[in-house]
């Protein structure tokens, strides 16, 4: 089967993600062509070589560390003819020389335009829409109302009209649309795979643009071992180790971590849970899916939501690592293969239908 495949530049974790699916998909002997942008193009070139395609993705705009509405909306505006200029060409070039039965979008706009134009059957697989297609158990604050209702529209209008919605999530939330199935989360092998004991040391995952002040507030707690990826640097700051990302590393640092401490992206808050890491999350602000994770921590007793990091907070979640390490245990994944099985019947039904 020729399989479309379309990925958003905008955290690698959509492209971690989807490489785990490509490579499902090419050992099953479909043939897959791959369109994306900026990151996620680099790192997926490198793995697939000439199936990859680039094109121009959507960007955030920060302020201070903070999702900025107003100019990710007129980012957005300017950077529009650039982006449609470019992807027709893609898609026009693309089309020469490849028709693909079945579309599979990661919240990616191009590949839906592709699908839609073609009339193309079209599979959406991501966590994103969980917020349109599920209803959330959790208590959405008035600060949030704003935030939740404007990524409502945007996580609607961003892939419509698919056949099948899999939506990745390592929470249940109730379906409330038809066409929708909850996946567990989507697995590195090298997660599948990671040793998990319980060492000393606490894994931080974030970056120097949303934690200015984060060394400082770890060093207040100088009876703990942090080790901290996110400032892409080697150094050493008492009880802080800083480090430079190597993946081998990374995972076995987090295999064999106490804790976790780290923002609300779905990826790793996914890969702490599969491991069974108590969770320490402090989700972006304006960014309501990392709000939406962040929540489903505390509300499954898997670790604590904060608004900031302090040390009196990490200080309060560390004391209850037991009772989170008890929630964590009822937390069962046997890898990808629920995504993998759904998979496989959506496509079989979809060329019995052609």
């Amino acid at each position: 089967m020729k399989i479309l495949y379309g990925l958003p530049s905008e955290g690698m974790g959509h492209a971690t993600r989807s490489k785990v699916i490509v490579d499902y998909l090419l050992m099953n002997g479909h043939d897959v062509q791959i369109v994306t942008s900026d990151r996620a193009y680099v790192f997926m070139q490198k793995h697939f070589g000439v199936r990859v395609h680039p094109i121009e993705g959507f960007h955030l705009a920060y302020k201070k560390a903070v999702v900025h509405i107003g100019q990710t909306v007129l980012l957005t505006i300017k950077n529009a003819p650039k982006q449609l200029l470019k992807n027709f060409l893609a898609y026009k070039d693309l089309l020469k020389k490849f028709t693909p039965d079945i579309v599979i979008s990661d919240f990616e706009s191009f590949t839906h335009f592709f699908a839609t134009m073609h009339k193309i059957p079209l599979i959406s697989i991501d966590n994103m829409q969980v917020i349109n297609r599920c209803k959330l158990d959790i208590d959405i604050p008035k600060e949030e109302k704003i935030n939740y209702q404007i990524a409502k529209q945007i996580v609607k209008s961003k892939v419509v009209s698919a056949d099948t919605y899999l939506i990745s999530s390592f929470f249940h939330a109730n379906i409330i649309k038809k066409s929708t199935v909850l996946v567990p989360p989507i697995l590195r092998k090298e997660i599948i795979e990671a040793k998990v004991t319980i060492g000393r040391h606490i894994v931080v995952y974030q970056t120097s643009s949303t934690a200015s002040n984060l060394i400082s507030t770890l060093q207040q707690l100088p009876q703990e071992k942090f080790i901290v990826y996110g400032f892409n640097k080697e150094e050493k700051h008492g009880n802080v180790q800083l480090k430079a990302f190597s993946e081998k590393e990374f995972i076995a640092n987090l295999a064999s971590a106490k804790a976790v401490l780290s923002n609300g992206g779905f990826s790793f808050l996914s890969e702490a849970v599969y491991l069974k890491k108590p969770i320490l999350s402090v989700a972006i602000q304006n960014q309501f899916e990392q709000f939406v994770n962040a929540s489903y921590v505390e509300k499954m007793n898997f670790g604590r939501s904060f608004s900031t990091f302090t040390s009196d907070g990490i200080k309060a979640f560390l004391y209850e690592l037991d009772i989170f390490q008890d929630a964590l245990q009822s937390h069962l994944q046997d890898g990808n293969q629920v995504l993998f099985t759904t998979l496989d019947s959506l496509l079989k039904s979809i060329t019995e239908k052609a």
